[in-house]
């Protein structure tokens, strides 16, 4: 099966950059959307950012446009997420996911495999 890990997480002050990593394994890689989710304490986990194989379309939740931008190597298996002008509020765990189809969807229940997540915290 595919296995998907997260890194890049840490504690960073308001207004600055950080990037996550996803790297994927396993026999094959398919030509599959991937995309990246948060959770925040207490809250349910909400999407971010998606990503198309060919990294041809990409879609932002409303809170993160113009801040974060994903990303993806195919020949490394990896899909990142650049964050910058970090927020308090973006203070979660983030997880990517590998979707069911091509298809860039944006609700957790169109993805299949998930990270462990990876802690970001923004301080004020």
């Amino acid at each position: 099966q595919v296995q998907l890990v997260e890194s890049g997480g840490r504690l960073v002050q308001a207004g600055g950059s950080l990037r996550l990593s996803c790297a994927a394994s396993g026999r094959t890689f398919s030509r599959y959307a991937m995309g990246w989710f948060r959770q925040a304490p207490g809250k349910e986990r909400e999407f971010v950012a998606t990503i198309t194989w060919s990294g041809g379309t990409t879609i932002y939740t409303d809170s993160v446009k113009g801040r974060f931008t994903i990303s993806r190597d195919n020949a490394k298996n990896t899909v990142y997420l650049q964050m910058n002008s970090l927020k308090p509020e973006d203070t979660a765990v983030y997880y990517c996911a590998i979707a069911l189809s091509g298809v860039p969807g944006t609700a957790s229940n169109e993805y299949e495999h998930w990270g462990q997540g990876t802690q970001v915290t923004v301080s004020s």
